[in-house]
């Protein structure tokens, strides 16, 4: 049986299997030659000294014990050809894993992706940076893999108290990932290499007799007798069944208009609204490991901050070391930012969304749209960023101090948003209360973290869709609709996830729950 041992050592000597073997061998008490694997587990930076340090828990495996390299393996899915067949809407993380699962509960998932697969979105990509087109079905956040795939691929989750994360991560593994992230205390694929993984499981998908298909935008939801019945698309024809999960993700305004203008219920939601903030990565490394220079064994630094400002949570939200910022629209006449990073984080920049919590009384003067209030709240302020700056994809822009002092910034530089920016006071574009309260924000978060508060970081509003602006209530038991039986509200848009894992997870469980109903 191998020895389960924690110990912290310094970057250089968990970047090299050699060294870690030797430190190992003295904490065992034994040469190094006796040695046979040391096989981390989890591993954490600590920098909290001026030393910085890795946490790490390994497996000890003496020569002689049984060692064998692990493999993971995928779940035997079965064939699904004939079976029982469910309607999965959206191929994001929830509708993916929905379908994984179904299949191995020996279920037909017909999934349905209003936008194009992995690889057709890029050319839908490419017209948003440089020629400004917006596609409503094919963009950051419509298409195969939803709206993570070209987001970065985080997988950090707090969400352990809603399911298995071990066994998300584990199936990622098996369909293609490094196992690295099953080691890393903030595991990320990285949209370099999420893109393969996605396609790899839509093709399993399809081989075990599940249907996946693009371009299949839903317009409305058949119901007879409070009971789903199917869905009918854009092109005019429907698909039936009895079985839906709605896994439409957070941006999907299409879908809450018609489940308020069909009178199914939906609740308005809070949600936090802010900027993206962009720093020079070198600087970010500097304020979190007190140095001068990284060095080659750190990975480019992350933070987290979190403020109590005005009687509200102000905090950074899908922080992206070594990143890019992305535009995000979903429709013509909006603009709208997020983060990604590639695998390696290995960009000069460092960004982070900063945002502020809402509360539903903050929608009062969009009263009138019901539920959709705070969606509608959320639009306006994306529409207005749009006409100040420009009315293309460029968004705007200020600099952090500058912002602070009402200041129009004399000049921006170039950031890594590609579609460009535009010299904005921001507070044109948020209402007063958010204003104020980022203004006076960012000069506590200056005070928390020494260099931070400068005015060569960049803010580009708006960061707008941190969750959805709409719950979608199902029963706690069932995870059935309360009004409409067969209908099974699912993910982020429907208000139970925020990111991948938790997505994944949640897809799962609707999955489970169609099962044991039948």
């Amino acid at each position: 049986m191998p020895r389960e041992f924690q110990f912290q050592v310094s970057p250089e000597v968990a970047a090299n299997e050699v060294l870690l073997t030797q430190h190992v061998a003295k904490l065992v008490q034994v040469s190094p030659k006796e040695i046979q694997k040391v096989v981390v587990v989890k591993r954490s930076i600590d920098a909290r000294q001026k030393s910085i340090k890795f946490n790490i828990k390994a497996n000890v495996f003496l020569v002689g014990e049984n060692f064998v390299e692990s493999k993971m393996e995928l779940p035997n899915y079965p064939n699904v050809t004939n079976q029982q067949e469910v309607i999965v809407v959206g191929a994001g993380p929830a509708g993916l894993f929905a379908a994984l699962q179904l299949i191995e509960l020996g279920l037909k998932p017909i999934v349905l992706e209003r936008g194009k697969d992995v690889r057709g979105r890029r050319r839908d990509l490419k017209a948003i940076n440089v020629d400004h087109i917006v596609n409503e079905d094919s963009n950051y956040c419509f298409g195969e893999g939803g709206a993570g795939t070209y987001s970065d691929g985080k997988l950090y989750t707090r969400s352990k108290k809603r399911g298995d994360v071990d066994r998300i991560l584990q199936l990622l593994v098996g369909f293609g990932a490094s196992d690295e992230i099953l080691v890393e205390a903030h595991p990320h694929i990285g949209t370099n290499k999420l893109p393969q993984i996605i396609q790899d499981i839509r093709e399993k998908i399809i081989a075990c007799g599940g249907e996946v298909l693009f371009e299949k935008r839903v317009t409305d939801i058949l119901i007879k007798n409070n009971e789903v019945d199917g869905v009918v698309l854009q092109d005019g024809s429907t698909i039936n069944a009895n079985k839906l999960i709605l896994a439409t993700g957070h941006s999907a305004r299409d879908i809450f208009e018609l489940l308020d203008r069909k009178d199914i219920f939906i609740e308005a939601k809070p949600f936090a609204l802010g900027v993206r903030a962009e720093h020079p990565q070198e600087l970010i490394d500097r304020i979190q490991y007190s140095c001068d220079f990284r060095g080659d064994y750190l990975p480019p630094a992350p933070y987290s901050i979190v403020k109590q400002v005005n009687g509200r949570g102000m905090y950074s939200f899908c922080m992206c070391p070594g990143g890019v910022i992305a535009p995000c629209a979903t429709a013509p006449g909006e603009v709208v930012t997020n983060g990604w990073s590639p695998s390696k984080r290995d960009q000069a920049t460092a960004n982070s969304g900063i945002v502020v919590e809402l509360r539903l009384e903050d929608f009062k003067p969009f009263a009138k749209f019901g539920a959709l209030a705070g969606m509608e709240f959320q639009k306006a302020i994306e529409q207005k960023a749009w006409q100040v700056a420009g009315e293309t994809q460029k968004v705007p822009a200020q600099r952090m101090i500058d912002f602070t002092q009402k200041k129009i910034s004399s000049n921006i530089p170039k950031t890594s948003y590609v579609p460009g920016t535009t010299s904005v006071e921001l507070g044109a574009i948020f209402p007063d209360f958010l204003t104020n309260t980022m203004r006076e924000g960012f000069v506590q978060f200056g005070k928390s973290m020494n260099g931070y508060f400068t005015n060569d970081a960049i803010l580009h509003a708006p960061e707008s869709r941190t969750s959805s602006s709409v719950r979608i209530p199902r029963d706690a038991i069932s995870l059935e609709h309360v009004q409409i039986k067969g209908l099974y509200p699912c993910g982020e848009g429907a208000g139970y996830a925020g990111g991948i894992i938790s997505a994944a997870i949640d897809g799962e469980k609707c999955a489970l729950k169609i099962k044991e109903s039948l």
